[in-house]
């Protein structure tokens, strides 16, 4: 059954020189190949700047996160591949998603203090693919996976998305050979919407 995918390059950089931008390809072709629809986006290719009061959060982002919603609104699965930079996602890639996620578009708050966010992405689920130059076992085991942890709970499931899986590639800089595994790896998860 084809499934609609929203995938996003969430590396700052627009050079189709980076890595990120290469298992984006790797993915979106897996998808397509295995019959599904794809919609892209590259962080790096826009433009936009922080959000910086509680009021700007509250309002409509700009008329350019208009396809990013409506892709994801009529998504069944989001891939989000992005870089490590200073154990975090990139600031630009989260001030992307500050901008998408405006308005109460991915968690409506509730009309009284008693009742619960409505979560506006149920039914939809998620792939985090993670790529960092140390090795990925320390990161998780020494690190503690922090901050793809707090993406995960405090963006990804407080807004709905269930399964939500992630992938961490690390040593990304070590070997051609382990790059093409990482591409393999990432095109496979693309015919299998995982």
């Amino acid at each position: 059954m084809s499934k609609r995918i929203c995938l996003i390059n969430g590396h700052p950089d627009p050079s189709p020189d980076r890595f990120c931008y290469a298992l984006s390809d790797a993915y979106q072709a897996g998808a397509q190949e295995a019959g599904h629809i794809v919609d892209r986006f590259d962080v790096g290719a826009m433009e936009f700047g922080f959000l910086s009061s509680p009021q700007d959060f509250e309002a409509k982002p700009p008329a350019q996160f208009d396809p990013v919603r409506t892709a994801l609104t009529e998504a069944d699965h989001l891939v989000l591949i992005y870089p490590l930079w200073l154990g975090e996602i990139p600031a630009r890639t989260k001030a992307f998603f500050e901008h998408v996620a405006c308005g109460g578009f991915f968690l409506k708050g509730a009309d009284d203090n008693k009742s619960w966010p409505t979560q506006n992405m149920k039914g939809k689920s998620a792939r985090l693919i993670v790529t960092m130059g140390m090795p990925g076992f320390a990161y998780k085991l020494i690190f503690g996976a922090h901050s793809l942890k707090a993406l995960e709970a405090g963006m990804l499931k407080i807004s709905g998305f269930s399964p939500v899986r992630h992938t961490v590639f690390g040593g990304v800089g070590v070997s051609e050979k382990a790059r093409l595994t990482m591409l393999e790896r990432t095109r496979t998860l693309g015919r299998a919407v995982r």
